[in-house]
């Protein structure tokens, strides 16, 4: 067999493009491996030196504020700051504002967790491919809109929207602490706070849990379908177990959006440092976020810190959010629990 002229010019041996090969390669593929791995272990220690900084300022600054007297220190009781008089140490002032934050994430959870994995599961399995891929932008598209813009919303279309609700809830309901005490004329309640925390959490929890949705084994759906089970049975017997972890870290990531809100509620609703389950009235349990931006401007140094320290119990709570959904998730995540399929009778 005689070589090619381009092999004769090259040596009669096989050209040379240029590309590393053998044990070059192999050094090179080392190099790369080494370097990610620098990369992505020197990211991930910096994630934990950043949040173990933010702990660290968070307990410096709010050490003063935990231990101080509040009843001898003035700094702490002026009303002009808005500081309310009356608080004996820190645990009373921000028991009323720790409800406030876990009532108004739960109402926000309650009315928008079913409705986005309800919207997740129609673009996952029931739209038509068209109409799933815009379906998809415009709940990702969602997730943009700032917080300053859903409070605007709610003050403008939510709180008169509402109005009949609350009559109608009062009237006939008014039997139930929910429901019970004078409605807010101006519609500044709890539930158009809620209600505008539950959008706010829905395209973190659609997406996430349409991803989940999309990941179920195409061959779990199609033996289901075989053996006969409809469409909402092969959901419920096939996607639903294999999407259950991803579906409680999805909720659990909402959670986490709505305990730190901020402006939506400051500027929605009325908040007071109280204790109270009404919807419907004036009188709503102010949330830490909220009253941290309503009182951190005007504060001097003394009362910076109690807010503060305000934040620090936020950030507990947001870590043990975190800690909890990891460990729902690691008890989950062994894979779906084997069911049985309801075959269909012959006729």
């Amino acid at each position: 067999m005689t070589a090619t002229p381009a092999a004769a010019a090259n040596g009669g041996g096989p050209r040379n493009t240029g590309a590393p090969t053998g044990l070059a390669a192999m050094k090179v593929s080392k190099v790369g491996d080494r370097v990610f791995l620098g990369l992505s272990s020197g990211a991930a220690w910096l994630i934990m030196v950043v949040l173990a900084g933010v702990a660290i300022f968070l307990l410096i600054q709010a050490a003063p504020a935990i231990g101080a007297n509040w009843q001898q220190n003035a700094a702490l009781q002026d009303r002009t700051s808005g500081f309310t008089l009356g608080f004996a140490n820190f645990w009373d002032y921000v028991s009323p504002l720790l409800f406030g934050t876990i009532w108004a994430s739960f109402l926000a959870l309650l009315l928008g967790a079913p409705v986005a994995i309800g919207i997740a599961l129609f673009i996952s399995h029931y739209a038509p491919r068209r109409v799933s891929g815009i379906l998809g932008y415009l709940v990702d598209l969602l997730a943009a809109v700032p917080s300053v813009v859903f409070g605007l919303w709610g003050i403008v279309v939510i709180r008169p929207f509402l109005g009949p609700l609350n009559e109608f809830l009062n009237s006939y309901f008014g039997w139930i602490p929910l429901f019970s005490g004078d409605v807010a004329k101006g519609g500044s309640t709890l539930l158009a706070g809620a209600v505008v925390l539950a959008v706010m959490i829905l395209p973190i929890i659609t997406s996430i849990s349409r991803e989940i949705f999309l990941q179920t084994p195409s061959l779990h759906e199609e033996a289901a379908l075989a053996l006969g089970a409809t469409r909402w049975e092969m959901i419920r017997l096939a996607v639903f177990p294999y999407a259950r972890s991803g579906i409680i870290s999805s909720v659990l990531l909402g959670l986490g959006r709505a305990l730190g809100e901020t402006m939506a509620i400051a500027m929605i609703v009325s908040p007071k440092l109280i204790f109270s389950v009404q919807l419907l009235t004036n009188d709503n349990p102010a949330t830490i976020a909220a009253n941290i931006a309503n009182k951190f401007g005007g504060a001097n140094q003394t009362q910076a810190d109690a807010l503060i320290a305000t934040g620090l119990l936020l950030f507990v709570v947001s870590f043990a959010v975190n800690l909890v959904a990891r460990w729902i998730v690691g008890r989950t995540s062994t894979g779906p629990r084997r069911r049985r399929i309801p075959t269909r009778k012959a006729a």
